[in-house]
């Protein structure tokens, strides 16, 4: 006569695995939904842009990340080239600031 309706009611419920289960599947199908959405592809894209860094050599036209636009000159190891930005106007840089390569050319003989 003194229990509420509402204590009755949540004293017999079993505190079960199965409803831990049912309020975790939400968040779990927006996580799979991001994961396909945003984070794969950004993958994806990051793969594309290090091999297109990779790939870079002597003769290549490229756009580093502050927009000057050169022809690499020499490449001086993995991680940096020498730039030539304009006629006898040669820049050193490092490869990781190469945003995009717009030409491939062909590169230079060694005897040349």
């Amino acid at each position: 006569m003194f229990i509420t309706p509402a204590f009755a009611q949540a004293a017999g419920a079993p505190a079960g695995g199965a409803d831990l289960l049912i309020q975790f599947v939400p968040f779990i199908f927006v996580f799979a939904i991001m994961w396909f959405l945003m984070i794969r592809p950004q993958r994806q894209k990051q793969k594309a842009h290090q091999e297109m860094i990779k790939g870079a050599r002597r003769g290549d036209t490229v756009v580093m990340s502050g927009g000057l636009i050169g022809k690499i000159n020499k490449v001086v190891d993995d991680s940096e080239v020498l730039l030539e930005v304009a006629e006898g106007v040669r820049v050193r840089v490092s490869r990781s600031a190469i945003a995009d390569v717009r030409a491939k050319g062909e590169p230079a003989k060694d005897g040349e």
